[in-house]
């Protein structure tokens, strides 16, 4: 009976963590190809919250979601046909960004250190899979991908990885509370 009650409540937070990435998304500054968008925050804190298997599970029902044509992707636009657009490789990027966070942050046990070591590692693999789509899809040399495409969002990145230590500190207590 505990292990259904303790399924149906990291099933109800990875719900939550889709639902407030898709949020994020609807809070985009366009700057170019590539918007400025807090969905990648979300992505990082679910990793940090959910660990690396709910963390899956909550952004695949994320990207599933925008795939289907929900208007939960930057500025509320949504259909599979952004995933072949400037910022699929982006979206596609937070599978395994989520995947390695969860990994790093289940291995440190809530310490701090780890925490920021899994974040910068979340964001190092978003840009990995969402510069060279960039490139390839605009046709820009790499010079210009990495302008366009990672050299805007790095202060931003770091400011969403110092503000999603302090609330992993206060949420995780509750989410791992069984």
């Amino acid at each position: 009976m505990m292990a259904d009650t303790n399924q149906l409540r990291m099933m109800i937070y990875a719900s939550l963590l889709a639902a407030l990435t898709a949020v994020g998304a609807y809070i985009a500054i366009p700057i170019g190809p590539v918007p400025i968008v807090l969905q990648n925050f979300f992505i990082l804190l679910t990793g940090l919250l959910l660990g690396s298997r709910w963390g899956l599970a909550a952004v695949a029902v994320y990207l599933l979601a925008g795939a289907c044509g929900l208007p939960v992707f930057a500025g509320g636009s949504g259909g599979i046909v952004r995933f072949a657009g400037p910022t699929g490789g982006y979206l596609l990027g937070y599978l395994p960004a989520v995947c390695v966070v969860g990994l790093i942050a289940e291995k440190g046990r809530n310490r701090m250190v780890f925490d920021i070591i899994a974040m910068i590692c979340g964001s190092a693999i978003i840009y990995a899979c969402g510069v060279p789509w960039l490139k390839m899809i605009l046709s820009l040399s790499w010079g210009k991908a990495f302008v366009v495409g990672m050299v805007p969002f790095l202060i931003g990145d770091a400011l969403k990885i110092a503000a999603a230590v302090p609330i992993a500190k206060v949420l995780r207590p509750i989410v791992k509370k069984i």
